[in-house]
């Protein structure tokens, strides 16, 4: 069963569009988008939620000519992801066949779409994604986070993260290299990381203690040194902070 969106800028031809792709009994579901940066903002989701996850989507059908990134743009982009959905265009125009297949384009509908013919990209889809083997489950590297860099994932070594700063419902990972945002809560990496070390000193922060390099009393004020940069710590955390520093060098 197929997970659908369906990409094109006029309304009447993405209802159109939906209205078969929902017909067809190998389709589970089809979502609607009305341009490259909502559609795009969709497949995020999607990747983030994993291949079985809620969000998940299957393939992709684009328009070509539309405002902004055209579909031809947009599945460039999609090839720079580590797992992105299939893609089939569908267009009224039929010059840029031999582009779309150089993008590995599942097929090329032209409007008006006929059902039938929507049917055949549709099993052309399920064909390829049955005959593609599943990839394997591992269970979770406790000594790695993957980041998301320009469409390449990197896994970056938790020892190496010095501190976590919130940013919504974002975290941006900090090293002595670099920074990375993921979209984890803060309160989620507390509760993961704090058997390896990593504490809450403010409501915006955790430090790693293996990287604290001074703790700094000033007027009343606590704050700790992690390489170049300082931090402030809240009343509430200090007393628990200088204690695990305390006892972490006292061994």
């Amino acid at each position: 069963m197929l997970r659908v969106l369906a990409v094109d800028d006029e309304n009447p031809s993405l209802e159109e569009l939906l209205y078969l792709l929902r017909a067809d009994p190998r389709v589970s579901s089809a979502e609607g988008a009305s341009d490259a940066t909502e559609a795009l903002r969709r497949i995020n989701r999607a990747l983030e939620s994993g291949p079985d996850g809620p969000d998940a989507i299957d393939v992709v059908f684009l328009d070509i000519h539309m405002p902004g990134l055209d579909g031809l743009d947009m599945a460039r982009l999609l090839t720079g992801f580590a797992r992105p959905p299939l893609v089939a265009f569908v267009t009224a125009h039929e010059g840029f066949a031999v582009q779309a297949f150089d993008l590995k384009a599942v097929d090329y509908v032209l409007k008006p779409v006929r059902r039938e013919r929507l049917a055949e990209a549709v099993r052309r889809a399920a064909e390829l994604l049955d005959a593609t083997p599943p990839i394997p489950v591992h269970e979770p590297d406790p000594d790695h986070i993957p980041v998301e860099l320009g469409g390449v994932t990197r896994f970056v070594a938790v020892d190496d993260i010095t501190h976590v700063e919130a940013q919504g419902d974002y975290a941006r990972l900090h090293t002595a290299q670099a920074s990375h945002l993921v979209r984890i809560p803060l309160s989620t990496l507390e509760e993961r990381w704090r058997a390896r070390g990593f504490v809450r000193i403010h409501r915006r922060h955790l430090v790693a203690l293996r990287h604290v390099d001074e703790l700094r009393l000033d007027a009343g004020t606590v704050s700790v040194l992690v390489g170049e940069v300082e931090l402030q710590v809240s009343r509430r955390h200090a007393r628990e902070l200088r204690d695990l520093l305390m006892r972490r060098t006292t061994g």
